[in-house]
């Protein structure tokens, strides 16, 4: 059995090795010469800092001793926060998740120390050391004894923040799993939770629960409005949500909009874009309250021509790209929007794509979050669009671009585990595999292999 050095023997023998004193080598590490003594000595515990400098000072990297550290200088002494902490802190910055784990392990049979941990689980996640901070969320969750605490709902609300990504399937599994802690947060802190678990859910189409949302969202904002205006502005200390509460109340009728437009009631979903378009009874006029109102409008001016489309009023077509075609972020929300609206009402769009050409294919290149929108928000219109464009080639019969953005939608479907659209694009290529080249037939066949490993 191999012995493995103390830091100590190591750190004598890297001196004899080098020939240097220890005067010498505290000069060279920062270090003062008697500490540096002291720890040869094995009369003196190292310190994290002192641990950064001896690395440092041997040109080792910073978690050379970090397995040691843990058996020479927390397991073999009576635990002490002051040493642990600076120690988690490193772990978490040089992504050592197997020392972290070892040292949290130990901490969590105390539950004194949960308060300690979820400090530095909020400051790893502030910084984005996403892995290490749901690791101590995870177990501070399961450590606390209080279900009904504000840590509690806390730790899964950025649980659920860590685990949305471009996974729809994964999405889903945490949105539910978050919705239920959503009422055991702080009030202000539940517009945010809500409007994040609303975009969620509005990027899967599921949408029965957008508007439940909607309604818990509207409620609560409209609320939070109203006691902002009994409270003294001036009181800084007061806990406030990331945006003003008109801005969620107006997101609200926002959502309720989407879902008459999914349900195809065009004229109740104008009737919450109107709502929200009119924002003239917040008074406040700072700079953040004029911005978001001036979003708003443009959103809502957006959406007006979008509801009046679908609804069959093609006349006003050109307006709605003329209106889009100078916001970039709008480039790919409008363009699915005409597209779904040409396979309707079967309007000839070659113009408008020919003008857009540019744009469509960089979007096939790389869909990118741009402005406000979210990068799941985005992803999730590109595959719509694709879809949609495939279908309206093929039903002009341009097979070869029909193809094109099929697979591309097939592609990005797979990738992100949307099985609806997997499924659309089958049913696609199956109605038109006749017009198929063999280089089609080959780039097809190879995203359905990776469909089906991704299966298995």
């Amino acid at each position: 059995m191999k012995i493995t050095p103390t830091i100590r023997a190591e750190f004598e023998k890297y001196l004899r090795k080098n020939g240097l004193s220890k005067t010498e080598f505290g000069h060279i590490a920062g270090l003062n010469p008697g500490t540096v003594s002291g720890i040869v000595t094995g009369n003196k515990s190292i310190s994290v800092h002192q641990l950064d400098r001896i690395t440092g000072g041997m040109g080792l990297e910073p978690d050379h001793f970090y397995e040691r550290y843990i058996e020479e200088c927390i397991m073999e002494e009576p635990l002490n926060w002051k040493r642990i902490r600076p120690f988690l802190y490193r772990c978490v910055q040089f992504n050592r998740l197997d020392c972290l784990q070892r040292v949290v392990g130990m901490l969590l049979d105390n539950p004194g120390y949960l308060p300690h941990l979820f400090v530095i689980a909020e400051d790893a996640f502030k910084k984005g050391y996403n892995e290490a901070a749901a690791y101590l969320y995870e177990n501070i969750a399961e450590g606390e004894k209080y279900q009904h605490s504000d840590r509690l709902a806390i730790c899964h609300y950025r649980i659920f923040t860590i685990q949305i990504g471009d996974d729809q399937n994964r999405n889903l599994k945490a949105a539910t799993r978050f919705e239920s802690f959503v009422e055991r947060l702080n009030e202000v802190v539940q517009l945010d939770a809500l409007k994040d678990l609303a975009n969620v859910y509005r990027s899967l189409r599921e949408w029965d629960k957008v508007d439940e949302i909607a309604k818990a969202l509207e409620i609560k904002a409209e609320i939070q409005y109203k006691l902002d205006q009994h409270h003294d502005a001036k009181k800084e200390n007061l806990k406030k949500p990331a945006s003003p509460p008109f801005a969620y109340w107006a997101f609200s009728h926002l959502l309720h909009a989407e879902v008459c437009e999914a349900h195809k009631d065009y004229e109740k979903a104008l009737q919450h874009t109107y709502t929200y378009a009119d924002l003239s009874w917040v008074k406040e006029t700072d700079e953040i309250t004029l911005e978001w109102k001036k979003r708003y409008k443009e959103w809502a001016e957006a959406n007006t021509y979008v509801n009046k489309l679908h609804a069959g009023e093609v006349s006003i077509l050109a307006d709605y790209v003329a209106f889009f075609s100078s916001k970039k972020e709008e480039t790919l929300p409008g363009l699915d929007n005409v597209v779904e609206a040409a396979n309707r009402h079967h309007l000839n769009i070659d113009h408008i794509l020919k003008q857009f050409e540019t744009e469509i294919f960089a979007l096939l290149d790389k869909p990118e979050s741009v402005g406000v929108y979210n990068q799941q928000f985005i992803t999730e219109r590109y595959v719509h669009f694709t879809c949609a464009l495939a279908v309206y080639y093929f039903n002009k019969g341009d097979f070869a671009d029909g193809f094109t953005f099929s697979l591309s939608c097939l592609e990005k479907s797979s990738l992100i585990n949307n099985k609806p659209y997997i499924i659309k694009c089958v049913k696609l290529y199956e109605s038109y595999k006749q017009y198929a080249s063999s280089e089609t037939k080959a780039a097809y066949r190879n995203l359905i292999n990776e469909v089906d490993e991704d299966e298995t």
